[in-house]
């Protein structure tokens, strides 16, 4: 079994409380339609844990069959930039079939996020280092898809609907 690489640390995206004594890492994909399937599932399995859950989300954009992945988790960072990082993950996935950037555009404004400033940090790349980190941090871990989840340092390679996650995770608390 695959282990993570590397350990959550304050550079990461985490959700609610850092020091909670379970975690859930996804490496996603924001045009994969498996992590937008997923993206529910997460939200349910976060709530069902609450304060004893953090979930962290790294990019792992499948560039070669989804052209929109990566310009998508550079408009993620670019929001994390600015304090919105879950908040443009979220309306990423949400409106996943529209992904581009006239949906980039719209997004950011509905964030108040400066466009001006989200086209040049597009046209800049200039998060794209931080996407590859994300990406090359997966590999070292052995992820090959998406999305692909790690519980507690641990690869999670079964199913990923919400019963087979609460019982994987709930088995890494006892």
């Amino acid at each position: 079994m695959s282990t993570l690489k590397n350990d959550v640390s304050d550079q990461d995206h985490i959700l609610d409380n850092a020091d909670a004594p379970l975690t859930l890492v996804e490496y996603g994909d924001y045009e994969c339609p498996h992590c937008g399937h997923a993206h529910p599932i997460v939200k349910r399995v976060k709530a069902h844990f609450g304060d004893r859950l953090r979930f962290v989300f790294r990019n792992f954009p499948l560039t070669r069959i989804h052209p929109n992945a990566e310009p998508a988790a550079e408009v993620a960072e670019f929001a994390a930039s600015k304090g919105q990082f879950w908040q443009m993950h979220d309306l990423l996935f949400e409106n996943q079939s529209r992904l581009g950037l006239e949906l980039f555009e719209e997004l950011s404004a509905e964030l108040n996020l400066e466009l001006a400033d989200m086209r040049q940090a597009l046209g800049n790349h200039s998060f794209i280092n931080r996407v590859r980190a994300d990406f090359t941090g997966g590999v070292r871990s052995g992820v090959n898809g998406t999305p692909t989840f790690f519980i507690n340092g641990e690869r999670h390679s079964g199913p990923f609907d919400f019963d087979a996650l609460v019982n994987k995770i709930a088995a890494a608390a006892s």
